[in-house]
């Protein structure tokens, strides 16, 4: 068995420690003061509409389901929370549509699964708010979210505090260099997209995982792809057309 690094860590090109997320378990109901939001019905609304779009995985189902979108945006925006689009975070990012982050996830879920039925140690690229880290959190063992923009990641910790995910953990740092010490990966996902997979990853990867991120086609277009790591080889798998912020090397 890999030992998992003892916390708090520091990232090699990070200068702030990496420390666990604690919160109220998934599925508690948790509604925000001033708000008035019946964020479970409107949850499961949001849920029937990813099913129609085409997801099917029940594990990727109840953890949208478990998770309250809400209170990873703006108070302004709180009403748009569960509508199937993008909305901005701060810092020129944005958190990503449901059926984005839904599709990626069970994409990622292909990957060999625990013998508990779960995803094992998956590695994400670009916390953002802490939303999809949250919702991984339901289908994978444990959670490594690096986030380059400082804000963004205190930003994450606040948002998760309330949770209390044990098996998340956020760090400061360069997501281009991957974590190395809390490899190998079962999962690997990205919230952003680059030129190419950087190696760094397929690195960390362990064998029977998958990295799902948006990759720079030849005609200048992000596509979502899917990399294979087998015994023998590395499948890559071109899907639709998707648009992310650009992947970037070092903080800010």
């Amino acid at each position: 068995m890999i030992k998992r690094p003892g916390f708090p860590a520091r990232l090699d090109l990070g200068p702030a420690q990496a420390r666990p997320v604690r919160a109220k378990p998934v599925g508690t109901a948790l509604s925000p003061g001033g708000i008035g939001l019946d964020s479970q019905a409107v949850r499961a609304r949001m849920v029937q509409k990813l099913a129609a779009q085409g997801i099917t995985d029940a594990q990727v189902l109840a953890a949208m389901g478990a998770i309250e979108r809400h209170r990873f945006v703006d108070s302004a925006l709180v009403n748009q929370a569960y509508e199937d689009t993008s909305l901005p975070i701060g810092l020129g990012q944005t958190i990503s549509k449901p059926n984005v982050v839904a599709r990626m996830i069970e994409l990622l879920l292909g990957a060999k699964k625990e013998p508990s039925g779960k995803l094992g140690r998956v590695l994400e690229i670009g916390t953002g708010c802490g939303y999809q880290a949250a919702v991984l959190s339901v289908v994978a063992t444990e959670v490594y979210s690096i986030e380059r923009l400082r804000g963004l990641h205190e930003k994450a910790r606040e948002n998760l505090r309330a949770f209390r995910l044990a098996n998340v953990h956020l760090l400061f740092g360069d997501g281009m260099v991957g974590y190395a010490k809390g490899a190998p990966y079962a999962g690997i996902i990205a919230a952003a997209g680059g030129e190419a997979i950087p190696q760094a990853w397929v690195d960390q990867l362990a064998v029977g995982g998958r990295i799902v991120a948006p990759t720079v086609m030849a005609n200048g277009k992000q596509a979502l792809v899917v990399l294979e790591k087998t015994p023998r080889e590395l499948k890559q798998t071109v899907l639709e057309a998707v648009h992310f912020v650009p992947l970037k090397s070092g903080i800010a």
